[in-house]
């Protein structure tokens, strides 16, 4: 039974919050550019460090921390690794890469850590503009536990989304260009929480309108009754909105556009007394931000939900949890992304112990995550796996994590997420 998800938010939170930020096509070097690499020399021992490499648009024109949270979290979990001795005595040394943001700035980034650092993995990439995802591929580099902003992870071959993946992955985007998503989110608000009417609302610009299209789909496929709400992207009118809102006596609020919009629309909801079961977020605001960033719309902030494939950060009952946040404790903030990251470096080295044997090659390292089998990273991960099928799904058991907002109490799990199961039809989109 697959219990593995690849949740639509995940794949376009870019989408979401780039707004019309769109992707590259990858660099194409001929193939002796790749020789000698390291999964063809010699194994080093002793106790030389492994190199990993982390791709992260740090500076990207989202701006500030917008895609850091998976590299602090790979990093505190290699910082605490490293202080507990290493893999098999060696240290993992981490090479980090700003990208910008840019195709040209990723393709810089996996030159110089590929073929001038010579890593052994890439480990928890979060790429605006993954330019360079072919040439990674192409080195038979195993980049592992990335966010899929774009569509790069279910493209090529030896790429490991932190969230998994069952295209054939043979240098075209899923089955002939299309991905599919399924609708285990709307589900779950219909069956758990009633819902029955449910708003989406978007920008009047391509991606964010996009995005709101897909979410409509699958609202509609589970029977919700949908109000569509657009606003322009340099002016939003959010009292519009939240006005027609009240008046539509919309259950959930999904929305397609950027966490500062997000904020500002509470803030209209809660000024025009609208009350909703949920106003529904993503990983990627899945956060421990949420009193600052919705400080002006305390009843919305309570109504935020956030769902994804990992266990809520919050979830100190779980000893895999608090691992992660005694780690993180200097960070001053924590998220769904930094904890994912985590899970991403630990899969790394669960990988590179695996390889004692015979060494530490990417080679090695390729094969212990391509095997087939559910990854969990200690139970943080609804099992992640790769299987290269030939069709499409048309429907699949998925699984959910749910975090609900409380104030005093932050994001509060609701039930297990290897239980909160469903089986969903897939939907085809194009990224």
């Amino acid at each position: 039974m697959r219990r593995s998800r690849r949740p639509w938010a995940a794949e376009a939170a870019a989408a979401v919050l780039l707004l019309a930020l769109g992707t590259a096509c990858g660099s194409r070097l001929p193939e002796s550019d790749f020789e000698n690499r390291p999964d063809r020399a010699p194994t080093r021992t002793g106790t030389a460090p492994i190199r990993v490499g982390i791709i992260a648009s740090a500076t990207s024109p989202v701006g500030g921390d917008a895609f850091t949270g998976p590299r602090d979290g790979a990093q505190a979990w290699f910082d605490r690794l490293n202080a507990r001795g290493g893999i098999d005595g060696r240290p993992v040394e981490v090479r980090v890469c700003d990208d910008g943001g840019s195709g040209v700035g990723n393709n810089t980034c996996v030159h110089r850590l590929i073929e001038e650092d010579r890593v052994v993995a890439l480990v928890a990439t979060t790429a605006l503009d993954y330019a360079g995802a072919s040439r990674v591929s192409r080195a038979r580099v195993p980049d592992i536990g990335g966010q899929p902003i774009g569509a790069a992870y279910d493209t090529w071959p030896h790429l490991y989304s932190v969230y998994g993946s069952l295209a054939p992955r043979d240098g075209t985007t899923g089955w002939d260009g299309r991905q599919y998503g399924g609708t285990e989110v709307y589900r779950y608000f219909k069956r758990e929480h009633g819902a029955r009417t449910a708003a989406v609302v978007s920008y009047n610009q391509a991606a964010s309108a996009a995005y709101a299209s897909l979410v409509e789909r699958g609202l509609k496929a589970e029977g919700y009754r949908v109000v569509t709400e657009q606003v322009d992207f340099a002016l939003p009118n959010f009292r519009a909105v939240a006005a027609d809102l009240k008046e539509q006596g919309a259950d959930l609020v999904f929305d397609a556009i950027d966490t500062h919009g997000n904020a500002r629309l509470c803030e209209a909801m809660d000024d025009a007394g609208v009350e909703v079961t949920a106003k529904v977020t993503n990983v990627q605001n899945w956060t421990s931000t949420v009193p600052e960033d919705y400080k002006d719309a305390p009843r919305c902030r309570n109504a935020l939900w956030a769902t994804g494939s990992s266990r809520n950060h919050q979830d100190t009952g779980h000893a895999a949890v608090r691992e992660f946040r005694d780690a993180t404790e200097r960070l001053g903030t924590r998220s769904q992304w930094q904890l994912e990251g985590w899970a991403a470096a630990r899969w790394f080295t669960d990988a590179a112990r695996s390889c004692a044997g015979t060494g530490v090659t990417r080679a090695c390292v390729d094969a212990y995550v391509n095997r087939g089998e559910g990854y969990t990273a200690g139970g943080l991960l609804l099992p992640v796996v790769f299987e290269r099928l030939a069709e499409p799904p048309g429907t699949r058991r998925t699984c959910l994590s749910v975090a609900r907002w409380a104030d005093g109490r932050g994001w509060v799990s609701q039930g297990d997420m290897n239980s909160t199961c469903f089986d969903v039809p897939q939907l085809s989109y194009r990224p």
